[in-house]
């Protein structure tokens, strides 16, 4: 896989892996994907075909709209624990043109955002039908410093510092949330901060982000240390 990996943590730091190596126990796949362990411990994310064939099967896909809302819809993987304060430890390699994110604080699970029925989780239901980053944050990964939140941004509300990122490569993102503050570091230099939203909650799980369709994503290190 290639890239230089970063030594865990000592135990007396606090830091605990969040992500095994090996399986997906913790872990909850959400919306069409299909999630797999990789030797050296990488977590693959890929997309199913589930979605366009329910498309398919209820008429052909025809008009813009329905391609739209299909090629759009997300896909998500949840830690089964919520979590409060943390420091959080991800790498990611993310291919050429790629969208992604870290979800924190989302006690949706991204229900809106995968087009999962009320019936189908009765729990989540009250919630807003809309994406983890309106509901909880997210915290951008994306190829292009361009766009106007880039990679590290608490998206919708901080854009990062750009510069930092580095293409065809493993990168570190390192999250600290807190009551009252979210800061972001990538590769090791602070690229955003915000206080949060009053409104929103301050606990939740952890998630990980399949944009859309067409998205491919590698995570490794995965490690929390809770404050």
């Amino acid at each position: 896989m290639g890239g230089n990996r970063n030594r865990d943590a000592p135990p007396d730091l606090g830091w605990k892996p969040l992500f095994d190596g090996k399986t997906l126990d913790g872990w909850e796949p959400r919306g069409n994907c299909l999630w797999s362990v990789l030797p050296e411990g990488v977590l693959l994310g890929q997309r199913t075909r589930g979605a366009i064939d329910a498309l398919l099967a209820a008429k052909p896909p025809a008009a813009v709209r329905d391609y739209h809302e299909w090629i759009s819809r997300q896909a998500w993987i949840y830690t089964r624990r919520e979590y409060g304060e943390f420091d959080l430890h991800v790498e990611y390699f993310l291919p050429a043109r790629g969208n992604s994110g870290v979800s924190i604080r989302d006690r949706s699970r991204a229900h809106g955002a995968i087009g999962e029925s009320d019936a189908e989780r009765p729990d989540l239901a009250a919630f807003p039908k809309t994406t983890p980053a309106h509901i909880g944050y997210e915290i951008q990964i994306i190829d292009d410093d361009r766009e106007k939140y880039p990679t590290g941004s608490v998206y919708t509300f901080v854009p990062a510092r750009t510069g930092f990122q580095r293409m065809a490569e493993w990168n570190a993102l390192d999250i600290e949330s807190r009551n009252h503050a979210i800061r972001v570091l990538l590769n090791g230099v602070p690229v955003a901060e915000f206080a949060g939203d009053p409104a929103r909650s301050k606990t939740g799980p952890i998630g990980l982000q399949l944009h859309d369709q067409f998205t491919v994503m590698m995570f490794r290190e995965l490690r929390i240390r809770e404050r």
